[in-house]
């Protein structure tokens, strides 16, 4: 019996527009090196805008929904979070608003004094059904058999780099215990030659160069890719197992051991004006999240440490405006 819901290969269409910051379309740009991790651009001259360095996974979600969403220009630079995390500490980079995947990166080494959780999200087993490979894990009893037995060329994001790479090593562990016949998964399936950057990870299907990647859900959402759904106990999107998730760590290069938790999106504002704010609202309470893909819980966003009073109104107004631009809606298609 396969596990997976019947997700199919589809187009991605974004719908934006009802986050409460209603306006301009914002517009994005290379802003200190946008691309693959660790390669840089020059500025390319726009005007002034809210800067933010992120979360790879986020990339997409950013300058396709939150910026047509906003009347401030946005300029993304998206790495995996660890690298984001040593970019800053590291004064590389200085941006308005950082955001990671990973809320313990904001324990050690960035340590805000404040920061929001805002998303969650889950790891899949994305495949491209038109690959010979694609179609074996599609076929698959266990989805982890093909991987395996090497009948797959597997894609996956580096653990050192970004939390998608050590959370994939998390979920191979997890998938060892849940399952009664499966070998040490993560001892039997990573190779180095597996690693991709995680801004670059699903592209890897449009190259031919990969027929499956461990990856975020929403980044086979946005991109139209099937993905094998995995059960909540391994795929750490379901705070009812927190205590499971937590018995599996990875040590990072610096010495610091993360273990595994929920997946939680953290951001911070480090340089704070009135269009930084504007876009921190709207980039931590839209609605353009779902719509990519990220899962939301009622009680995002969840504010950690001494949250200024500008920050907490300036998403309580993006939170109501969004209440009402919805009722509106409602009440339009009603009559």
């Amino acid at each position: 019996m396969h596990e997976t819901d019947g997700h199919t290969r589809r187009g991605f269409l974004l719908t934006v527009g009802a986050t409460g910051s209603v306006g301009l379309a914002g517009c994005t740009g290379t802003w200190m090196g946008a691309g693959p991790e660790g390669e840089a651009a020059a500025d390319d001259g726009e005007s002034p805008a809210a800067t933010i360095l992120a979360a790879g996974s986020l990339q997409h979600a950013l300058e396709t929904g939150l910026a047509p969403a906003v009347d401030v220009p946005i300029r993304v630079e998206a790495h995996g979070s660890a690298t984001v995390a040593r970019l800053i500490a590291e004064g590389q980079r200085d941006p308005d608003i950082v955001t990671v995947a990973d809320t313990a990166l904001f324990e050690a080494p960035l340590s805000p004094p404040w920061y929001a959780t805002f998303t969650s999200n889950a790891v899949v087993l994305a495949y491209n059904p038109d690959t010979e490979g694609g179609r074996r894990v599609a076929d698959a009893d266990r989805w982890y058999e093909p991987l395996v037995d090497g009948d797959v060329r597997l894609g996956r994001t580096d653990p050192d780099r970004d939390p998608l790479g050590y959370r994939t090593l998390f979920t191979l562990e997890l998938a060892a215990r849940h399952y009664a016949d499966a070998p040490a998964l993560r001892e039997a399936i990573p190779r180095r030659r597996q690693i991709y950057p995680e801004t670059a990870l699903i592209g890897g299907f449009e190259t031919g160069s990969i027929d499956a990647a461990f990856a975020y859900r929403n980044m086979a959402v946005e991109r139209g890719y099937d993905y094998v759904d995995l059960p909540d106990r391994i795929d750490l999107s379901d705070p009812a197992h927190a205590d499971r998730y937590s018995t599996v760590s990875y040590t990072l290069p610096s010495g610091q051991e993360i273990r595994g938790s929920p997946i939680s999106y953290g951001s911070t504002v480090r340089h704070r004006s009135d269009a930084a704010l504007s876009v921190f609202a709207a980039h931590t309470t839209g609605d353009y999240l779902a719509d990519a893909g990220f899962l939301l819980r009622e009680e995002f966003p969840h504010y950690e440490g001494a949250v200024p009073d500008a920050v907490r109104r300036a998403t309580t107004t993006d939170r109501e405006a969004s209440a009402l631009v919805e009722a509106i809606s409602a009440l339009t298609v009603r009559h």
